[in-house]
């Protein structure tokens, strides 16, 4: 049972696997595709040119391996081009930078997200300034939205983008894992299959928002939670929501 918004919700955690595409090769996307293999649903890694991608030498920012080296210890998981990702899943997972999440999606095409979840793990920082980042949009406007309004026929899923990639897949590694997850959308549906998903990664404190818009109030947290990281020294942190 998970508790959203004060009702209860049953969730079925030996669900069938699912065919699952997550867009992005960085650190959040291989964490996200490391945790949802181990729960055997099959992962398909989005990527705008699979030959330049596996021709990488360099590491991202966190990472100690290259695309190739980590995909080599992740055989189950398979990688494609954006549009092929998209068109074979049946939950799309956004984890690209969220400055270039927009024009991700369109190459991953309209028609092959029209119909599905849209999970959207994305934040709209600018760092344009330095650091920290600014948000853009922010207040009257949100990734979330922007998305949901570029792809009318998918199914969008704001959540998960108010922590780090490690505490998605694992929520206990800050504190005893009892923390809170938000999730904001406009299709019920699509919330409930989120959240049977949220549930099977270890998170048991659920709040829906409600519709998309509502992404504005958790992108707009971003600026509070790299503050936090600074002033405690780790990232492994997250909001817990007392009632």
């Amino acid at each position: 049972m998970i508790r959203v918004d004060k009702k209860l919700v049953t969730v079925k955690l030996g669900k069938a696997s699912m065919q699952i595409a997550i867009l992005g090769t960085g650190t959040v996307g291989r964490t996200m595709a490391t945790g949802l293999a181990k729960l055997r649903h099959t992962i398909t890694i989005g990527t705008r040119d699979v030959a330049a991608t596996l021709a990488r030498t360099e590491v991202d920012a966190t990472a100690n391996l290259t695309f190739t080296e980590w995909l080599a210890q992740h055989p189950t998981v398979r990688l494609a081009a954006y549009s092929d990702a998209a068109s074979a899943s049946e939950i799309v997972v956004n984890a690209t930078p969220g400055g270039v999440s927009l024009a991700v999606l369109r190459a991953a095409g309209s028609s092959n997200l029209a119909g599905k979840v849209l999970i959207d793990i994305a934040n709209p920082l600018d760092f344009s300034r330095g650091f920290p980042p600014t948000l853009n949009p922010g207040n009257t406007d949100s990734l979330g939205e922007q998305i949901q309004r570029g792809f009318p026929a998918a199914r969008v899923v704001k959540t998960l983008n108010t922590m780090t990639a490690a505490l998605m897949i694992d929520p206990g590694q800050a504190g005893t894992g009892d923390h809170t997850v938000f999730i904001s959308g406009n299709a019920a549906a699509a919330k409930e299959t989120v959240m049977q998903l949220l549930a099977t990664l270890g998170h048991d404190d659920i709040i829906d928002l409600g519709s998309i818009e509502t992404a504005r109030a958790s992108e707009m947290l971003m600026p509070i939670w790299l503050r936090l990281w600074e002033a405690l020294g780790t990232p492994l942190l997250n909001f817990k929501i007392i009632r």
